[in-house]
């Protein structure tokens, strides 16, 4: 099991190099970089520099906010200027941002996303190849690129395509068309092994998921005392709400019998009533969504629960963690 880390959602670009940096010494395997309040290209570009081994990746891009084009130079540049180590990892987002906060189309998110990362893949075989683009797809249409603005053959290859999916529609693209699958940290082991895996095995048409990496941002609760503990479970109670009060990811709390509590938390979050909605999470749900316990126990149960069913790992801590308890946790999860 190989171990990421995130930068923190907030990071500006120089922040986001200086966390890279540091994970890299920290001997992460892979940094993402979120895509928030800043471009995540532009600090994957200065990470790319500032480092010479951890894999980088864009977590998530959003794809509807761009065209395959755009995205491809883009991705391109950052694996070119990275020696080869970058993963693009995208994702479709909500209908409300796409259209109300960057002003793009929204229809039919799982075929869209399979058109635009087909089209992508024109693209880069384009470029690679010299011979003419042809993509015409049901959303996306791409027929030209003359020779001056084609950047060529990449000498790394293009990067790995990641997609973020939490359906069974878009996780089905995912295992058709993509590299590797980005998991949502609202899940659970069995979301993982009756809904994830098997969507991905019929989007691939096999079995065999080899070379197909999954990776899931565990929820994970760490405090060395227990006012710190106390804390840490409020901020994962309150981001689990927040996550859970989505509609696209109720599927994961009707697996485990808590569709009601899905409608309650939307309604509630209508209301900006986030407090009270992260006063819904119980124990239960809290148990079943995130590790919790000493670096020994959280390494320990990460291993259990998911060891079986994903390849990468990262710790998902909405509050203010201790740094060394983690890289204790990170540490542990390498060695074992």
């Amino acid at each position: 099991m190989r171990v990421d880390t995130t930068g923190p959602f907030s990071a500006d670009p120089l922040e986001t190099e200086a966390t890279a940096v540091a994970a890299e010494k920290d001997g992460y395997d892979a940094v993402s970089v979120p895509e928030t309040a800043h471009d995540a290209f532009v600090a994957l570009g200065l990470a790319a520099r500032a480092t010479s081994r951890i894999r980088l990746q864009s977590a998530i891009a959003v794809a509807f906010a761009r065209n395959p084009m755009t995205l491809a130079y883009q991705a391109n540049d950052v694996q070119l200027i990275s020696g080869g180590r970058f993963e693009l990892g995208i994702g479709s987002q909500v209908r409300a941002h796409i259209e109300r906060r960057f002003g793009m189309p929204w229809s039919r998110p799982a075929a869209r996303m399979e058109d635009f990362v087909r089209a992508l893949r024109a693209i880069q075989d384009a470029w690679a190849t010299g011979e003419r683009l042809r993509h015409q797809g049901e959303f996306y249409s791409h027929t030209l690129m003359t020779e001056f603005f084609s950047p060529g053959p990449n000498p790394h290859g293009p990067p790995p395509v990641m997609l973020a999916a939490v359906g069974e529609r878009m996780t089905e693209v995912a295992g058709r068309v993509t590299d590797g699958l980005l998991a949502h940290s609202l899940t659970s082991p069995s979301y993982l092994a009756e809904v994830t895996l098997p969507a991905l095995r019929r989007g691939r048409g096999s079995a065999d998921l080899s070379g197909f990496d999954v990776c899931l941002p565990v929820f994970t609760v760490l405090g060395a005392d227990a006012e710190a503990r106390a804390a840490a479970e409020a901020g994962v109670r309150r981001q689990i709400a927040f996550y859970a009060s989505t509609p696209p990811y109720r599927p994961v709390l009707d697996l485990h019998g808590r569709g009601e509590l899905a409608d309650r938390l939307n309604a509630l979050s209508r209301q900006q009533a986030w407090d009270e909605m992260a006063g819904l999470v119980d124990d239960e749900l809290l148990d079943v969504l995130a590790v919790a316990g000493s670096p020994e126990e959280v390494a320990t149960g990460i291993a259990a629960r998911y060891g079986d069913l994903v390849d990468r790992v990262s710790l998902n801590t909405p509050y203010d963690a201790d740094p060394a308890l983690v890289l204790d946790v990170v540490t542990r999860l390498r060695a074992a």
